[in-house]
């Protein structure tokens, strides 16, 4: 697990926060501007030239410690953790607090685009509580930062906060990504009530063939989906917005979290699902992030998946059986009936994936999800283990 964050010095007056982290003969070619760059220079690395790189417009220079630093440029060094920033990377400088921020982070397993804190849920398990705040400073940043992302990237995730919240900025944002990254699917994560509305479903026309609609369902019928949102009419919103969208020839999948909450009704739905959205691409059945809203609800929520995991693999075979691809997510395969390995996916982001000490010895730790880094031993199933080498090839 490498951290998003870390701390630094900052030496010069910065013209603006956001950087494209490049080694200079990637600088050199200039994709980016100069003047949104900071060259990287590595510890065993070459010396640079401050004057041509200052004649040239470069933003700064980004080094191991002070005595690293470039005459005439402004300098980001003495990183708390200098792994946190590589090359390609896009990071915020923030000088006055001795703070850097990896925004993008190439190569990483998944990259998203975080577009508000604010929300009109207020979900039992969410793990990024809402805060209702104007942040509406973040569209400008975003704009900025598309068009510093590697142009070569198959996926983006764009999430919140609720991102149809932005308002006229969200189609402004598929837009953007449409131009600046030709070739990248974003994968947006909304509750789809805004959606229910026509006008707003018609207002993302541009993300037809684009964009993947990830939209959470929690049941086949209102009173429960209502409930785990915390909004009454939340169910006929979703579902209305799902239909709206799909009219619209949308890409959509359909997202479940599975605990105490919605497991009763969790094979219901996935009938549902077939029955009334065959349309959908995909549908993912999720475990729990021990975070936020979560850790406040954990005895309202916990179902140890070694209980619920024959109930999901039923569930999950169902639909794929009949053609609707369906994937489980942040579930580790040790808890998981040996039928429904192939739907298991390596779901959890690398910068806070870890992995239990019994994983240690594992034989299938390496196509297994793991853990998100806020598991601990109150969200620690009774069947955790190694799965030994004998096991897995049965």
């Amino acid at each position: 697990m490498l951290p998003l964050h870390t701390r630094a010095t900052v030496t010069g007056g910065l013209a603006r926060p956001l950087l494209k982290v490049l080694d200079l003969s990637e600088a050199l070619r200039g994709r980016y501007p100069f003047d949104r760059v900071a060259v990287h220079r590595p510890p065993d690395g070459p010396d640079l030239d401050g004057t041509a790189l200052r004649e040239l417009g470069f933003a700064a220079v980004l080094c191991r410690g002070a005595e690293d630093r470039v005459d005439g440029l402004p300098a980001v060094h003495s990183l708390g953790n200098p792994d946190v920033v590589r090359p390609g990377d896009v990071i915020r400088v923030r000088p006055d607090a001795g703070q850097v921020s990896v925004l993008f982070r190439r190569g990483a397993n998944a990259n998203s685009l975080f577009v508000t804190e604010r929300c009109n849920s207020r979900c039992l398990m969410c793990s990024q509580p809402p805060r209702d705040e104007d942040d509406s400073w973040r569209v400008g940043e975003l704009f900025e930062l598309v068009s510093l992302l590697d142009a070569d990237l198959d996926q983006l995730g764009v999430t919140g906060g609720e991102p149809t919240l932005l308002g006229p900025g969200l189609p402004e944002l598929i837009r953007r990504c449409r131009t600046a990254l030709p070739i990248t699917t974003l994968h947006i994560l909304t509750n789809g009530r805004a959606f229910a509305t026509p006008r707003v479903a018609d207002a993302v026309r541009d993300g037809v063939g684009r964009v993947v609609w990830a939209v959470p369902l929690y049941a086949d019928v209102p009173f429960r989906h209502d409930f785990v949102v915390q909004v009454d009419g939340a169910f006929n919103e979703t579902v209305n917005g799902i239909h709206n969208l799909a009219e619209r020839g949308h890409a959509i999948e359909v997202r479940f979290v599975v605990h105490a909450q919605t497991l009763p009704r969790m094979e219901r739905f996935a009938e549902f699902v077939y029955r009334n959205m065959p349309f959908v691409s995909h549908v993912a059945f999720m475990g729990l992030e021990p975070m936020g809203f979560a850790k406040v609800n954990r005895d309202r929520l916990w179902v140890d998946p070694l209980d619920y995991g024959p109930a999901l693999a039923r569930a999950a075979s169902s639909l794929q059986g009949r053609g609707i691809a369906t994937s489980i997510y942040n579930v580790p395969l040790c808890v998981l009936p040996r039928q429904a390995w192939p739907l298991a996916r390596q779901s959890i982001s690398d910068w806070k994936n870890v992995y239990d000490p019994a994983c240690g010895e594992c034989a299938v730790r390496a196509r297994c999800c793991g853990f998100f880094a806020s598991y601990g031993a109150a969200w620690r199933s009774r069947g955790i283990q190694a799965i030994r080498i004998e096991e897995a090839a049965q």
